[in-house]
């Protein structure tokens, strides 16, 4: 196992176009790291970096304190999953794992090759394919081929390029758990790229944000949700996707487009100065009022809007409710659209909504918004102003503590169960 120390990185092509633009990441022995951001953001690229298939243009990369910028990848002790899978199709199961051994001429007896094929085939549930070939095995088959193939090497660190992405949804969140559950029995480092937020959010220790070769934030998934650092990251970070409504500020009243909002005098004190503000409000902060309880009544705002139409999934529904931002706003919302790799940001808002709610479409709806957790946002520079970094890091404090607990208990599982 490694620590991985990025110093600095920059990666510039032959136009002198930084992709990966002064990034420092520290992580440490055993933890699992995402890379998450959209198309072009240069995560692949700093993965790539690591790994040695792409040269550091400026910086320092240090594996265990060791500075490996001019290695060759097969020196810094790497293994390296493809989304693609990169299996040999001629090859049976058995051998595709064993491949990296082979290549170690006379490093591994035939006995220590059997081995190590074998106790990886088992933690991947692969044993009883040992003898096929790739070509007759499913999708989340071969990835766990190439997964069984990485750990064989016991390499230093596993790296993860978009591994799930030629899987259909369903196999995605199985072979997900699968991941997760097989880094915490070997606690091996992982760095993990992906453009999905779920895996981001359901993987990793920590999740680094990159926007344009740039790093925005670095946190556990649950501080990047409930304490994001900037309009980029807010945004990005959760499904659906947190709302942006334009508002004034007069007192601790929200003027906004879809009523008047009123929020805690603490975090209105922050928009102080600003002639606008972005008010960053997820679906989940809503609810019908008929639904909402006294007692949670008096921590939030009643206001009155328009639904345009309704989708009800089962569990929950979603309300939409539509707003005409002016001009200058739209351009700020295009523009962030754009950053995050979407078509728009429709001039919107999306509520979740209890199951049994008799909202619908076409109609005025009397919505409760729990103020206690809005964020507001300079639309100038993007910065969050009512971010609480010492609660976000209390978050990512307690986010660690939980998993080294559920590593702790893997391993003991696993001791219980080989009956040491």
């Amino acid at each position: 196992m490694a620590s991985i120390t990025l110093n600095h990185l920059v990666k510039k092509y032959g136009d002198g176009f930084p992709a990966v633009n002064d990034v420092s990441l520290d992580i440490a022995d055993g933890e699992f790291i995402i890379l998450v951001g959209p198309s072009g953001c240069g995560k692949s690229t700093l993965l790539r970096m690591i790994v040695g298939l792409e040269d550091i243009t400026s910086g320092d990369l240090l594996i265990n304190g060791e500075r490996v910028n001019d290695k060759a990848p097969r020196d810094r002790n790497l293994a390296m999953v493809f989304q693609n899978y990169a299996l040999y199709p001629h090859l049976t199961v058995f051998e595709n794992i064993a491949f990296p051994l082979r290549l170690a001429k006379g490093k591994y007896t035939d006995e220590q090759v059997n081995k190590l094929v074998n106790d990886a085939a088992a933690t991947l549930e692969l044993t009883e394919h040992l003898d096929r070939k790739p070509a007759n095995l499913s999708g989340g088959q071969r990835q766990r081929v190439a997964m069984g193939r990485a750990i064989v090497r016991q390499a230093d660190a596993f790296l993860f390029d978009e591994p799930l992405s030629n899987l259909d949804a369903k196999l995605r969140g199985q072979m997900r758990s699968e991941i997760s559950q097989m880094q915490r029995r070997l606690g091996t480092t992982s760095v993990y790229v992906t453009h999905d937020q779920t895996e981001a959010m359901t993987l990793g220790d920590r999740v680094a944000v990159l926007k344009k070769g740039i790093l925005q934030q670095v946190a556990s998934p649950r501080e990047l949700y409930e304490q994001p650092i900037n309009l980029f990251v807010a945004g990005f970070i959760g499904s659906p996707s947190m709302n942006f409504l334009p508002a004034t500020v007069d007192g601790n009243v929200l003027r906004t487009a879809v009523g008047d909002i009123t929020i805690p005098q603490d975090k209105a004190s922050k928009a102080t100065g600003k002639n606008i503000v972005l008010v960053g409000l997820r679906p989940e902060f809503f609810e019908d009022a008929k639904f909402v309880d006294e007692a949670k009544l008096h921590h939030g705002s009643t206001f009155t809007a328009p639904i345009s139409h309704t989708e009800w999934l089962g569990n929950e529904q979603y309300g939409y409710i539509p707003f005409h931002p002016d001009p200058e706003v739209k351009e700020l919302l295009d523009n962030l659209a754009r950053d995050m790799d979407a078509d728009e940001l429709r001039p919107q808002i999306v509520v979740t909504i209890d199951a049994a709610s008799r909202i619908r479409g076409g109609r005025d709806a009397e919505l409760w918004l729990d103020t206690r957790k809005v964020h507001l946002f300079d639309p100038e520079t993007g910065e969050n102003l009512t971010r609480d970094a010492e609660a976000g890091a209390e978050l990512t404090e307690e986010a660690n503590a939980a998993r080294a607990e559920e590593i702790a208990m893997a391993h003991e599982n696993d001791k219980v169960g080989s009956g040491n």
